[in-house]
Order: C-alpha cells, then sequence, then structure tokens
C-alpha cells in the first residue's frame, strides 16, 4: 500500500494534506531515515529529531522562493526526501549518490551548501539583504542547532542582522537544554500569544506612539519595554536574542505539528528580524538513537532492529585511539601537558584523557578559532597544550595559528584527525589541504606516520619540540604494527629508507607509505627496481636523502593531498634550490577539485593512489616522453625537466 510520501515529488503538496496526514508522514520520513542510514550510515540523530520541524516548514513556506538555509545540514535529509530526492535517498552517502549535506548544485531548493558549523545566520543576512537589494519579496530563514550557536560566526551573525533588522527568521533547534513541562507549557502559552498578528501591530503601535510623545514618551516606553523582558526572562532565555535585536519566540515544543504551524503562519506576516527557540528530540522515534544521541549523530552502518552498529575493519586499533592512549600516557609523565578539543571529544580519541585528567582537559564547543588561540596562551605560561581537531576544521583556525601560535614559535602541538579523504561526509570533510596550507607558515614542524606506532613517537617528538609542531594521520585503523613501549622523540627533518633500487624512488609521506611499498613490489616483479622512503617530516624535508635519490634521475610524490602547494611541490622547490636538473619528477596526490564522497578505498582507487594504481602512474611516467608538438601532461603526470635561468 502506497504511503504518503511516496506521493511527494514537490513540498508544496504539503499544503493540501490534512493534520493527521501530516502526523501520518512523519511517521514515514522517520522510517525512511532510519532504514536508509542503517544501511549507509549517517546523521540519524538529527535528522529524526527536525522531521515535524521540515514539514511545518515546508508547509507554510514556498521554497524554493523562500530561502531554508540549514546549519551544518546534518539534520537535512526529511528536507531532501521532500523536495523531490526520495528516490534517490537510498544512494546517500555513497559514490556518485546525493550528498549527505544540502547541495546548491543538488537541488533548488538547497539554497546553500554546508558542512561546516555555524554558517547559516551569516548566509542568511546575505540572503535577506541581496533580497532586499532587488526589490524582491520571499522570507529568508535559517536553521541552526543550540551546539552550532557555540560558534563565535553566529554571533557575529547574530549581532549584524539584529542591527540590520532584516525580515530574517532564525530558528534555534533546541535538543540540548531541558525545560519543565510547566514552564514549557506557559512559555508555548506566551510565545504563541505573543506571535499573533494582533498583538504583534499592536506592540508596533504602540511603541511608534510612545517614541512621538513628547517629553516623557521614550521614558514610558523604556519601562514597558523593561517590563515585558522581565517577564519574559522569568520564564525563557529570551533576554540574550532580544539584546541581539531580535524579536524572540519560544521554547515552543518542536514535535508538535499545530503548534509549530501555528506559530510559523504568524510570524509569516513579520517583517523584521525574528528568532524562534523550538525544543527537539534527537533521535525522535527510534529508540537506540534516543537513548544514545551522541553514537547516533553521526554513525556507520547499523541493524536496523537493534541498533548495534555494524563492525567494520577489524583487529588493529584506530589511529585516533592510539593517539588518545599516547597522550593520556605522556600527560602521566608530564603535568604540562593539557589538551583541547572543538566538541569532539569522542571523535579526536581523548575521552578517555578527560575522565582521567580533568582539570587539564578543555572542550571549547564548535569554536576552533578560540581553542587555538586559548592554547597559545596556556603554552605562553609554560604548558604544553595539544590541540586535537579534524584536518577539515582546523582550517578554521588558519589565522590564529598563523598570528597567535607560530609568530609567537609558542609550543602548541596540533593533532591532526582525519588527514587525507575521509569517505562519506565528502568534500567538506576531507583532510586534503593540511599539508598545502600549513607547509607555508615559518617555524612549524610538519610530520606524518607511516603507521600507528610511528605515531606514538612523533607525538613524543612534537611535545619535546620549542616551538609548534603539526601531526597529521587518517581516520581509521593502523597497519596492526607491533607498538613499541618506550618512545622516543625522532631526528627532526630526517626520512628513513625502507627500500633501495637503482631505477628511481618513491618518496612517500604518512599513509601512502604501505601502498608505495606495495605498488614498488609489484613494479620489481617487472623488473622496475625502486627505492622507498619514508618521508616522516614534510617540514623540514630530509633534504640529503632526497638529494641522494634523486641522483637516479626519476623521483615520485606520494602523498594524500592536493598535489597543488603539497609535499610534491616541497620536493620540486628543493630541487631547484639547489639547482639539481635532470630530474624526472612525478607527483601524485588528488588533483586540483574537491574530491566528491565515496568510501576511502573507493576514492584512493578512483584516484590511483591505491598500490595498482600508484604503479600504474609509474609505468606510465617510464615510457618514452612524448615529442615536444604534443601537447602538455596534465598535473599529477611527470614534469618534464626545465632549464634553469
Amino acid at each position: 500500500m502506497a504511503g504518503i510520501l511516496d506521493g511527494i515529488t514537490e513540498p508544496s503538496q504539503l499544503k493540501a494534506l490534512s493534520l493527521r496526514e501530516l502526523e501520518t508522514l512523519a511517521e514515514e520520513l522517520r522510517a525512511r531515515i532510519i532504514e536508509t542510514c542503517a544501511a549507509n550510515g549517517g546523521h540519524v540523530a538529527p535528522s529524526l529529531g527536525v522531521v515535524e520541524l521540515t514539514i511545518a516548514l515546508h508547509r507554510v513556506f514556498d521554497s524554493p522562493k523562500d530561502k531554508i538555509v540549514w546549519d551544518v545540514g546534518h539534520q537535512a535529509y526529511a528536507h531532501k526526501l521532500l523536495t523531490g530526492r526520495k528516490e534517490r535517498f537510498s544512494t546517500l552517502r555513497t559514490l556518485g549518490g546525493i550528498s549527505g549535506f544540502p547541495k546548491r548544485c543538488e537541488s533548488p531548493h538547497d539554497s546553500f551548501d554546508v558542512g561546516h558549523s555555524s554558517t547559516s545566520i551569516s548566509a542568511g543576512v546575505g540572503f535577506a539583504v541581496a533580497r532586499d537589494l532587488k526589490k524582491e519579496h520571499n522570507k529568508v530563514l535559517t536553521v541552526i542547532g543550540d551546539g552550532a550557536m557555540t560558534g563565535g560566526l553566529a554571533f557575529e551573525a547574530l549581532n549584524h542582522a539584529g542591527e540590520l533588522n532584516k525580515d530574517l527568521v532564525v530558528i534555534l533547534n533546541d535538543n540540548e537544554m531541558s525545560i519543565s513541562e510547566n514552564v514549557g507549557a506557559l512559555s508555548n502559552l506566551l510565545s504563541r500569544t505573543i506571535t499573533s498578528e494582533y498583538v504583534h501591530r499592536a506592540k508596533k503601535d504602540l511603541e511608534a506612539f510612545l517614541e512621538g510623545v513628547p517629553m516623557f514618551g521614550r521614558s514610558v516606553l523604556k519601562i514597558a519595554k523593561r517590563a515585558e523582558e522581565s517577564l519574559k526572562t522569568l520564564f525563557t532565555p529570551g533576554m540574550l536574542f532580544e539584546a541581539f535585536g531580535f524579536e524572540y519566540i519560544g521554547p515552543i515544543d518542536g514535535h508538535d505539528i499545530p503548534k509549530l504551524l501555528e506559530t510559523l503562519e504568524n510570524v509569516k506576516r513579520f517583517d523584521d528580524a525574528v528568532l524562534i527557540h523550538v525544543l527537539t528530540r534527537k533521535g525522535k522515534g527510534y529508540p537506540p538513537a534516543e537513548a544514545n544521541p551522541s553514537l547516533f549523530h553521526g554513525v556507520g552502518p547499523f541493524d536496523l532492529k537493534t541498533g548495534k552498529v555494524l563492525k567494520g575493519k577489524g583487529g588493529a586499533a584506530s589511529y585516533t585511539g592510539v593517539f588518545g592512549e599516547t597522550v593520556k600516557r605522556l600527560a602521566h609523565e608530564d603535568d604540562r601537558i593539557v589538551a583541547i578539543t572543538a566538541a569532539m571529544p569522542d571523535g579526536t580519541g581523548l575521552t578517555p584523557f578527560a575522565k582521567e585528567f580533568t582539570d587539564r582537559f578543555f572542550d571549547v564547543g564548535i569554536a576552533e578559532q578560540h581553542a587555538i588561540t586559548f592554547a597559545a596562551g596556556l603554552a605562553a605560561e609554560g604548558f604544553r597544550p595539544v590541540v586535537a581537531l579534524y584536518s577539515s576544521f582546523l582550517q578554521r583556525g588558519y589565522d590564529q595559528l598563523f598570528h597567535d601560535v607560530c609568530l609567537q614559535d609558542l609550543p602548541v602541538t596540533f593533532a591532526i584527525d582525519r588527514a587525507g579523504v575521509v569517505g562519506n561526509d565528502g568534500p567538506t570533510h576531507h583532510g586534503v589541504f593540511d599539508l598545502s596550507y600549513l607547509r607555508a607558515v615559518p617555524g612549524l614542524t610538519i610530520m606524518a606516520p607511516k603507521d600507528e606506532n610511528e605515531l606514538q613517537h612523533m607525538l613524543v617528538t612534537a611535545l619535546s619540540l620549542p616551538g609548534p609542531a603539526a601531526l597529521r594521520y587518517p581516520r581509521g585503523n593502523g597497519l596492526g604494527v607491533p607498538m613499541d613501549q618506550i618512545l622516543k622523540p625522532l631526528p627532526i627533518g630526517r626520512g628513513e629508507l625502507l627500500e633501495k633500487g637503482k631505477d628511481g624512488a618513491i618518496i612517500a609521506v604518512g599513509t601512502m607509505v604501505q601502498p608505495a611499498r606495495e605498488a614498488a613490489a609489484a613494479l620489481a616483479a617487472d623488473g622496475i627496481e625502486l627505492s622507498v622512503m619514508n618521508a616522516r617530516f614534510v617540514k623540514p624535508l630530509d633534504a640529503d636523502l632526497i638529494l641522494s635519490l634523486a641522483e637516479t634521475g626519476f623521483l615520485v610524490t606520494l602523498e594524500d593531498n592536493v598535489v597543488q602547494g603539497g609535499f610534491g611541490t616541497a620536493v620540486l622547490e628543493l630541487l631547484e634550490e639547489r639547482g639539481v636538473t635532470g630530474v624526472k619528477v612525478l607527483r601524485l596526490g588528488y588533483p586540483d577539485r574537491f574530491v566528491e564522497q565515496g568510501e576511502q578505498a573507493e576514492l584512493k582507487a578512483a584516484y590511483r593512489l591505491d598500490a595498482a594504481g600508484i604503479a600504474a602512474s609509474i609505468r606510465e611516467a617510464r615510457r618514452p616522453a612524448p615529442a615536444r608538438s604534443e601537447a602538455a601532461a596534465p598535473v599529477g603526470e611527470p614534469v618534464p625537466d626545465q632549464p634553469h635561468a
């Protein structure tokens, strides 16, 4: 039997549904989200929490004319299902499928590409100002979670939006704060009352009248506003948002469709800045997600009936886990070590540290910029801060890394998790730019381990340095190598030669070392003997070892970073600086584009960065060079010899 969702091809169809049908639709949306995420993984709990809110938004407003901007996008699955993508929803987060985040190229209903936190209000202000400049008439709505409200960007945008007082609706999706039933009911009543068109217009008329009364009008208005604010503050947290210049409404029950519809219909008539505070429950409708919303915030495939997460690659410990255990171990030996993260204690492996060193662990919320400058302050006072962030999120604190840490040569260690491709979250989360954006910063030591054992030693190395260091490692499990019990700092700027060959050399960094060795073994069977070097350090380079390998006349650089400005570029710069000519260099890495979503192994194979692809690229590079009249080789192909001026 066909359900209501089966008949929905565009959100405007929701306007014809009855209240009972809308509630049935909510159940069907939840079922489809749970079923798909059980197979593909995904952001289950956030999306289940906003099903009724999504229905109400699309029922009351007219997307895509009205702009709905989702913050982060973790909660946009119901939105995707209601906006013409239900037939492809089973491809969610897979190679060639639909994205797990809103994407403008995917649908006109996706107003803005998102994936990183706290951006929605800023974008919404841009949409509202653009609308007014074009003299158009549509609503702009932004949906932001309470977690994203810990980001400074959100408050910068609130400040600007309140000053402009444009027609903008900010919906605060609050799934963490609690409120008692009685207070919640009273707040609902107050909010529904103050959003009625009559009360809203009467309030504006009264304010205008009092502003015009000579001598006493402004004083009376101030007293009236204080009384209103005192009443709101007694029952709600509205004072903060009123101070930013927003009219505050809420909190209201985010799972009560009639209340949501009534509030949104009333707000639709407003023409100034409004913030609606909506209370929701993460994971609503799926007991395992309700019981463990943190796990189901972003989860891999799981058993639909039990909610038990299906096991991935077993055996070796994860790089994240090894980092977490190592920093905890080192903190026992050095009480100067403190650990900092930005709302990711589990994801960065710092939860064990947090439990053992409660006074030396700091989760600053979604505030990477603050995390880094906070660490700089600690380092200036003699501590050894370790800042654990995902590679793609470290981008958000680049100025602080440059200005507050490296410019002052402070001993802050950056533990950069999720370097390289991360999989199904796609281009907003791949960590394939960090070598490029970090390499240009003076005084920063940059390391990447070939395996989980080397990760331990590199963390010790970073913490022994007098200045800043960055240690980058991938998502996923290690190689299962033996783990040393005695940890020692590595010689700075020294790589290691793992294989020796006469026909050239592969210089690999980080987790590309293992596929480099496998590719070299395959090529050896063809009679091509290549050295394999584990670079270890991206900055400073092991110049002596690289130059000795360059004597073979053929070098291959291999990295899980974009080739533009990355490790291979550093090797080219070294050769140019030392006046080395007659060397053919093949740089292998990701191309000058944003890498799509897909499993890590799928993406490495697609970009020929697995062992088979590396071997194939080297075979092609060793063929005789084409005549000069032929087209130039694309990026990633051998760089022809260039005469030096």
